[in-house]
């Protein structure tokens, strides 16, 4: 058995094969192509091959399975030989993780499937073309803020949203400076095209919702609609990876720091460690969720009270995390029930 570590960057990557036992025994940079990685890896058959978790790892990743290896995915914020050594190149980088993989000490993280993946980058082109459209509403309004008295105290007026269909009427007949209508009608050219393309985007949400049966569970949770329980399901992915409902809610980074020390306990804000959509859903759904439970409000209202609405905002998040994990686990939807408000 090859032990591989691999640096891995866009272009190409650092490859370094050691043996079972004794030195390293090959080296070299490699292009990332097919071709270029079967040549490096002639000879060096079984092997297995480690390479850090990133956004374009994957594509290393399937490729030196698809040529016959196994391959470990690394969680870089565990490889600390690494992440502190005060001499830090590609060539040390492949070989400290060669070198791990040997003595089976990598910090693994979960590998997602193929189609879990390509179902996450709908999740994140839906999430940047929201993030275009609140950034092209936020320009429009200030451009508005600057101009004469009259339209600024129309705006504050009007009962209609700014961005209804009523509202963009009313921006479309709006005559500004013409420096200033210029400016208005490219920021408002540009948020219908961001609509239609957020528009194209919920069809395929809306695909995945039908395809998702985790997805149409969890959208039987208060507080959760059909994006939000899409983006959960596929966040989590297979459930069965987690021991328990503390483990799901660890991994979203909802739970408390905790210093323990002579016999003393302090627990302290949230980890925010893990999944940070997964983590922003949750908390995304609180609010809701307060609306549409007996039960989760009275949990809201009552640690609001206590503590502080932050506070309670984040038990709430765990809570609604707890009982999507039991809906999964259990393969069944969420039980409304007003006499017995506490069954999930």
């Amino acid at each position: 058995m090859y032990f591989i570590g691999v640096d891995h960057h866009k272009q190409w990557s650092v490859m370094s094969v050691w043996g079972e036992v004794g030195p390293e025994v090959k080296f070299g940079r490699v292009d990332n192509h097919r071709d270029a990685v079967r040549r490096f890896l002639e000879g060096c058959e079984p092997f297995k091959a480690v390479i850090e978790a990133g956004y374009s790892s994957y594509v290393m990743a399937d490729l030196l399975e698809e040529l016959g290896g196994e391959v470990v995915m690394a969680n870089p914020g565990g490889l600390k030989a690494i992440a502190q050594a005060r001499i830090k190149t590609d060539k040390r980088d492949a070989r400290t993780l060669a070198e791990l993989l040997r003595g089976g000490l990598i910090p693994e993280v979960r590998r997602r499937p193929v189609e879990n993946r390509r179902a996450q980058r709908v999740i994140r082109l839906r999430a940047f073309w929201v993030a275009k459209r609140t950034e092209l509403k936020n320009k429009i309004r200030v451009l508005l803020a600057q101009q004469r008295e009259e339209i600024r105290l129309e705006m504050e007026n009007r009962e209609e949203g700014l961005f209804s269909g009523k509202g963009l009427e009313y921006l479309g007949r709006l005559v500004l400076p013409e420096l200033d209508q210029m400016i208005l009608d490219d920021l408002l050219g540009s948020y219908g095209e961001v609509q239609a393309h957020l528009r194209k985007t919920d069809g395929i949400v809306e695909k995945l919702y039908a395809e998702l049966e985790a997805a149409r569970r969890i959208d039987t949770v208060p507080g959760f609609a059909t994006t939000l329980s899409v983006l959960v399901a596929v966040e989590i992915g297979d459930v069965e990876r987690f021991e328990s409902a503390a483990h799901l809610q660890a991994y979203a980074g909802v739970i408390p720091t905790t210093h323990s020390s002579g016999g003393r306990t302090y627990h302290g804000r949230i980890t925010k460690a893990g999944n940070p959509w997964l983590r922003w859903a949750a908390l995304e759904a609180v609010f809701p969720a307060t609306q549409g439970s007996l039960e989760i409000r009275g949990l809201y209202s009552r640690l609001a009270r206590r503590k502080n609405p932050n506070v309670a905002k984040v038990a709430v998040a765990r809570r609604l995390l707890a009982i999507i994990y039991r809906l999964l686990k259990e393969k069944r939807d969420y039980i409304r029930d007003m006499n017995h408000p506490s069954v999930a």
